[in-house]
């Protein structure tokens, strides 16, 4: 089968990751994937919620919204119609569980981290993107706490990233665009570890039910794409200054 872009696949689309973006977080990216693009800032506050005061732990939170022209047709704001619907609802309590599986509250102490997706553009795996940026977001706000003593080795539990994967024609695909994604019979967004964990699997069939074969091939196709991620996570880190390892257990 060929793809609309000409890819594999089994390949990834482009990434780019552009940090610095915003002078206020104390961390903020551009991540680029393909025809999708968000802004990411990692924010950090001290105090946590009032169910967790005292606790000596910390939290994060994340927060996603599209641009009102991310898509071709204009979508009206959140704001105008008085509540977040439904899908920007599901996708940052995504984020937010992902980006939580990476940090060991205890050692954060009692602080707050808001990770904000802003959709710039976009062309599918909007939500993969945020969280493969926001660990890149993350992990930059996270040497700054360092860089003063407020957090010690350990913070972060692992790095993480995240990949979509679809089933079109009876063939697993990586890494969907909107079209792809749009005509996939079953499409997946896997969250996991670069050695191959998994934090989180989230899909549906579209359609009529697939065999347990055919998951966990596209399962292993996500798993084996999140090695390539984390290098460009950790080639823009190195470009900073930032050794990852220095927040590592």
């Amino acid at each position: 089968m060929t793809r609309t872009d000409g890819r594999s696949y089994d390949a990834l689309r482009p990434v780019t990751i552009e940090t610095g973006v915003q002078r206020n977080p104390e961390g903020s990216v551009v991540y680029r994937c393909g025809g999708t693009t968000v802004l990411i800032a990692a924010s950090v506050s001290e105090g946590v919620p009032d169910w967790m005061r005292d606790t000596g732990r910390g939290w994060l939170t994340a927060e996603y919204a599209m641009h009102p022209r991310a898509n071709p047709e204009r979508k009206r704001r959140d704001r105008q119609k008085g509540r977040i619907d439904g899908r920007s609802s599901e996708i940052q309590r995504l984020i937010g569980r992902a980006l939580r599986a990476a940090l060991d509250f205890e050692k954060l102490g009692e602080r707050m981290i808001t990770v904000d997706c802003d959709v710039l553009d976009a062309d599918g795996g909007t939500r993969t993107a945020s969280i493969t940026g926001g660990m890149v977001a993350l992990a930059i706000a996270l040497d700054r706490l360092r860089a003063t003593g407020l957090v010690q080795k350990g913070v972060l539990r692992e790095p993480l990233a995240a990949i979509s994967v679809g089933l079109l024609h009876e063939r697993p695909m990586l890494d969907l665009c909107y079209t792809e994604d749009r005509d996939a019979d079953v499409d997946l967004n896997v969250v996991g570890t670069p050695n191959g964990a998994v934090v989180e699997v989230q899909g549906t069939a579209e359609g009529s039910p697939i065999l347990r074969e055919k998951l966990d091939q596209m399962i292993d196709l996500a798993l084996a794409a999140l090695p390539a991620l984390a290098a460009e996570q950790n080639r823009t880190l190195s470009a900073l200054g930032i050794d990852i390892d220095r927040l590592l257990p």
